[in-house]
């Protein structure tokens, strides 16, 4: 598999999303929002895209009365994510640099 830069993730606030989700089995809205420090509509335009892309499963529902949403990445994301991740690590690369420490 050759790795590229995906589109879908390559969006700053996307890809920030989708490392934050791959750190974890699922996180709430709130955990993502804050932890990013966007607004609630930048998180939901976003999550929505990664959703129709097939990379972010979007899971509502209720703790005690009050609604919440929670995200995960699915099975596709967490690939994208790898493939991505690797991309721009061979792009570093070619300088002679590393995105990993040494």
């Amino acid at each position: 598999m050759t790795s590229r830069l995906d589109p879908a993730i390559h969006a700053p606030t996307r890809l920030q999303i989708v490392s934050l989700l791959a750190a974890a089995e699922e996180a709430e809205f709130a955990f993502v929002r804050d932890n990013l420090g966007i607004s609630d509509s930048v998180l939901s335009k976003h999550a929505s895209a990664l959703e129709a892309a097939g990379y972010v499963r979007i899971r509502k529902g209720y703790v005690g009365k009050r609604p919440r949403t929670w995200f995960s990445l699915t099975r596709e994301g967490r690939a994208a994510y790898t493939g991505h991740v690797a991309a721009l690590q061979a792009i570093v690369a070619r300088s002679g640099l590393s995105v990993l420490p040494d």
